[in-house]
């Protein structure tokens, strides 16, 4: 390793991911590294950008979605429009993600007071057959 570049084998270990990853992420045009014969080598750039990607999965955005954060980069205004549709698809993310929470929620209730019934109908059900006994 450089100061200013990985191997695969250490964006892997850095990172905790695959070199299966790594190279479909490159596939995907989302990462560049730089090619010398058959060995990948990642800048700083490359390790910036990963961070984004792998953050970006973890909050449930599209690998478009994030093409394109990671596209609005270069746009030469101080990545003020990046941060802005960034902060923008966050909230937007945000909002699906307590939404699914309350839907979340609600489903555990629902079957907590199923599960209470059921244990009610077995209790009952145990306590018949000893009386009949």
């Amino acid at each position: 390793m450089t100061d200013n570049t990985l191997t695969i084998r250490e964006m892997c270990d850095t990172y905790d991911v695959t070199p299966r990853t790594l190279r479909f992420y490159e596939s995907k045009e989302l990462l560049f590294p730089i090619r010398e014969g058959q060995k990948r080598l990642f800048t700083k750039r490359d390790r910036a950008r990963l961070k984004l990607i792998l953050r970006g999965k973890r909050f449930g955005f599209s690998l478009e979605q994030i093409r394109q954060l990671l596209d609005l980069y270069d746009a030469g205004d101080q990545q003020q429009v990046q941060l802005e549709r960034t902060y923008e698809l966050g909230r937007e993310r945000l909002a699906d993600m307590e939404l699914q929470r309350d839907e979340l929620n609600q489903a555990i209730d629902d079957l907590k007071e199923q599960l209470k019934w059921g244990e009610k109908i077995i209790t009952s059900n145990k306590q018949n057959k000893k009386a009949a006994e």
